[in-house]
């Protein structure tokens, strides 16, 4: 007969032995339930966590100047990331290995967590590590720290074609200059492919390439690397030896509308990612305007010699030196008397041009002003370009027609005011604007008469010889062009002691093939005027562009002769002694 006790134990042991049967029942319900039931669904889980899709990224395209030297080109580079989940397990190490790479822990480990809380599985933590700093942090020992390979831009010229190349971001997009504007064209299209990797998230082997990466394509641009050297760097010193804020260069070819060369001041090094501020970045030539001053006499004539009314010998009475509408009063530097329309232009003067200018049908003259691209962009497709200002006719008040004739009222860009520039060199031709190398002449359109375009070159190149250019001329070549020297609009009015400093030209004057302008804003040092400031620097960038070219010379006769000037105004201040380019 059983006891008390005995009954009790007998009850106890029975009840243990139904909890591990039930505890058994619900363990194999549940491998039931995993592995037959939902046997997909963990399948699924279990490739996840050994199984990995990676971005194979695709290389660059390379850009190139018109010889092939490259400009901009995409170099391997390695990205750190991991999973959210597995990282922000290890915050010690993670804290060591921001420490090691430079990054903001903190930030770092918060990032991780967030991650991890909203099951993502993927996050950078550091992009572009340079080689010895991956070593050293893979040696920390992180665990699920991958190395992921991308690549990185790198531009061998560095400030010198910073703003015409422009920058990538670290995504490998274009974002600036023309690495944005051809970016579909450089890009490529990126891969992708399968891997297996061990629970320490290394990878074991390679599978299927799920979509190869497709490179993109290289890019041969007009500019070319000498030139652009030559003028940032001559660009540069002007800059500092005349103490000016900024400045541009903008040398062209004139027969095909390749842009050669495009230069600014201030730079930044497009390698540098912190440099890339300020609004250092910026493409001046293309971006900021400026009111052209005595640059834009010549266009002024162009509408004169047009209209029919006027011959490069009709003559103007510009006595006393100054001139009157309503309120406004026009001088010149001195009473040039009786000047013919070549005169007006030699010595610039704005009452010549002004009492022109007031004779000519407004409509007429905006129409020819119109249809060499003032007031609209050159269709460049730069990023940001502008298209400047140029009011209608019928908008003007009672003096402007006679202001827009030299150049205030009227804002133009750097790259508006070449390709005009180049137009007249061009048999009245206006070539289409490319960044692109050209073989062929560009498609154009026709914007004045053959005849008046070469009255009006000869003209300019009586500036140069006779006028307030001298200092723009190039041994072994006739050079043809404009100063300007414009007073630099402020609120309320214009500056009295702050202005633009212009030379716009052309040369072998005989049969132009290369067009620039230069243009210095705010020179400070003393001088400030067009023909002493400008136009140095258009004849020491000439000189180069028209060497590179392999363009013969047409004017030996005056190569000794400048040899020996130049010597004596490298020793000299320049003084305008002809004439005033101040507009």
């Amino acid at each position: 007969m059983m006891t008390n006790n005995t009954m009790k134990w007998s009850l106890r042991r029975s009840l243990v032995l139904a909890g591990f049967a039930a505890l058994a029942l619900v363990l194999v319900g549940r491998a039931v339930h995993l592995q037959v039931l939902q046997a997909d669904i963990m399948r699924e889980k279990g490739a996840n966590r050994h199984l990995r899709t990676v971005d194979m990224p695709a290389h660059r395209g390379d850009l190139l100047d018109r010889s092939g030297d490259p400009l901009a080109v995409s170099t391997p580079i390695d990205s750190l990331w991991g999973v959210p989940e597995e990282l922000a397990s290890q915050p010690a190490l993670l804290r060591e290995v921001a420490d090691q790479l430079g990054v903001d822990s903190d930030v770092l480990i918060k990032r991780a967590n967030a991650g991890a809380a909203r099951g993502r599985e993927f996050m950078y933590v550091k992009r572009h590590v340079l080689p010895n700093a991956v070593a050293h942090v893979k040696e920390l020992g992180l665990k699920g720290l991958r190395v992921q390979r991308e690549y990185r831009r790198y531009y061998p010229s560095g400030s010198a074609t910073s703003h015409l190349v422009g920058f990538t971001g670290i995504d490998d997009k274009g974002r600036e200059g023309l690495e944005m504007a051809y970016d579909s064209w450089l890009a490529g299209e990126k891969g992708s492919r399968l891997l297996v990797q061990d629970r320490t998230g290394r990878e074991i082997t390679g599978l299927n390439v799920l979509k190869p990466a497709l490179a993109g394509k290289d890019l041969h641009l007009s500019v070319d690397r000498h030139l652009q050297y030559f003028a940032d760097k001559a660009l540069r010193e002007a800059i500092e030896v005349h103490d000016a804020e900024s400045g541009s260069i903008v040398v062209m070819d004139t027969h095909t509308g390749e842009v050669l060369s495009m230069a600014n001041y201030p730079a930044y090094n497009p390698n540098n990612m912190s440099d890339r501020s300020g609004g250092r970045q910026r493409n001046r030539a293309v971006t900021d305007v400026f009111e052209p001053g005595s640059t834009m006499k010549p266009f002024t004539v162009a509408a004169a010699l047009e209209s029919g009314k006027f011959t490069p010998q009709s003559l103007f009475n510009t006595s006393p030196g100054h001139y009157r509408i309503g309120k406004y009063q026009i001088n010149d530097f001195k009473n040039y008397g009786w000047l013919n329309v070549n005169g007006i232009v030699t010595k610039s003067s704005n009452v010549g041009i002004s009492k022109l200018a007031r004779q000519l049908d407004p409509e007429q003259m905006w129409s020819l002003l119109d249809s060499f691209g003032f007031g609209h962009p050159t269709d460049s497709e730069f990023p940001g370009e502008v298209a400047g200002y140029l009011n209608h006719s019928t908008q003007w008040h009672r003096s402007e027609q006679a202001s827009v004739s030299f150049g205030y009222g009227i804002s133009v860009t750097a790259l508006q005011l070449v390709r005009a520039y180049a137009a007249l060199a061009n048999d009245g031709m206006m070539p289409t604007v490319t960044f692109i190398r050209s073989d062929e002449p560009a498609q154009g359109r026709q914007v004045i008469d053959k005849s008046i375009a070469r009255d009006i070159r000869a003209m300019l190149e009586m500036v140069v010889t006779k006028g307030s250019g001298t200092r723009a001329q190039v041994p072994g070549y006739k050079v043809a062009g404009k100063t300007g020297t414009a007073h630099r609009s402020e609120s309320g009015g214009y500056a009295e002691d702050r202005y633009a400093s212009l030379f716009a030209g052309f040369a072998p004057a005989s049969n132009p093939r290369l067009a620039m302008v230069v243009v210095v804003h705010d020179p400070k040092a003393g001088e400030h005027f067009g023909g002493a400031v400008a136009a140095p620097v258009f004849a020491t960038v000439m000189s180069h562009a028209l060497r590179l070219m392999g363009i013969e010379p047409d004017n030996l006769d005056n190569l000794d002769q400048l040899d020996d000037r130049r010597a004596d105004v490298r020793s000299t201040p320049a003084i305008p002694s002809q004439e005033d380019d101040r507009s």
